[in-house]
């Protein structure tokens, strides 16, 4: 079915991913630094590689889907990395979430072998990644979007290509700021509910049926509820986030306080070795900085 493609990065998203592609028929080869995560993959019918630059050598479309920017370059552009491996007309997807200028800085290496890129960065966590529902934010040239776009049909729902190299991670940078200040609010409102003795479970159920209603209220909400904390998306990776939107801000002057302060807590959910438990957990930071609920 289809091209072939090659997918290098098998973590919490990336595994259920590449999952979807190969139970859609795709021939798929994986790689991933830690080989036995390969293995349910392999079982169902992928390929394994031996390197990304072998992965991509026997791919039209290779997809990373790694933690952060020094990842991406390293299996890109690294020793035995993608760009050995690509041949003229073929595409790399960068599906992580990195800085906008990095994205464009391995789209030029990757034009100068003959290779189109695309940068896709995802919202919708691990559900979204195993319920193939993903909302993916796609940066890079048009005719190369509608080439790839079945692959994301296969990962995602709603799919969007906002423009030129790096417009995609622009919007997942975006996306965090917004998600990461919705979070901050309903873990404030929680804490200033049970500080004023009122069960903050009925205060989120009159809230659901406002205009404060959001899907962080509804899931993250009850995630901040039933303190249940195991990672659907660890907070080490969205403090890194969180470093790429202040990153982004001071490049270009906007001031961006609230994503300032909602990084600061991050840092402090850092220092209190939050980092894999699931983000939500600033609310726990919140309601341990004030005094006792009643």
């Amino acid at each position: 079915m289809g091209e072939r493609i090659g997918f290098i990065g098998l973590g919490i998203m990336g595994r259920p991913m590449a999952m979807h592609l190969v139970e859609a028929g795709y021939e798929v080869t994986v790689w991933n630094r830690t080989q036995a995560k390969a293995a349910p993959l392999v079982d169902a019918g992928a390929r394994r590689a031996a390197s990304p630059k072998d992965a991509a050598a026997r791919s039209e479309i290779t997809i990373t889907m790694v933690a952060d920017t020094p990842d991406v370059r390293q299996v890109i552009l690294g020793p035995d990395g993608v760009i050995e491996g690509v041949r003229s007309g073929s595409i790399v997807v960068d599906m992580s979430t990195i800085a906008p200028v990095a994205t464009r800085e391995i789209a030029a290496a990757l034009a100068d072998r003959g290779a189109a890129m695309l940068d896709a960065p995802v919202s919708g966590g691990e559900k979204g990644a195993i319920d193939g529902t993903l909302s993916i934010m796609v940066g890079g040239d048009a005719k190369t979007f509608e080439r790839v776009l079945p692959v994301f049909q296969k990962l995602g729902k709603n799919i969007v290509h906002l423009g030129g190299h790096g417009a995609g991670q622009v919007t997942k940078a975006c996306n965090q700021l917004v998600l990461s200040l919705t979070i901050l609010g309903v873990a404030e409102a929680f804490a200033l509910a049970s500080r004023a003795g009122v069960d903050p479970a009925k205060v989120r159920s009159a809230l659901l049926g406002g205009f404060a209603q959001s899907r962080v209220l509804e899931l993250h909400g009850q995630r901040m509820l039933d303190r249940n904390f195991e990672p659907g998306f660890r907070t080490r990776l969205y403090h890194k986030d969180m470093g790429i939107v202040t990153e982004a801000g001071r490049a270009l002057g906007v001031p961006l306080l609230g994503a300032g302060l909602a990084a600061q807590l991050y840092q402090v959910a850092m220092s209190h070795g939050f980092g894999e438990l699931d983000y939500s957990v600033l609310a726990r930071v919140v309601s341990e900085m004030g005094p006792a609920a009643r």
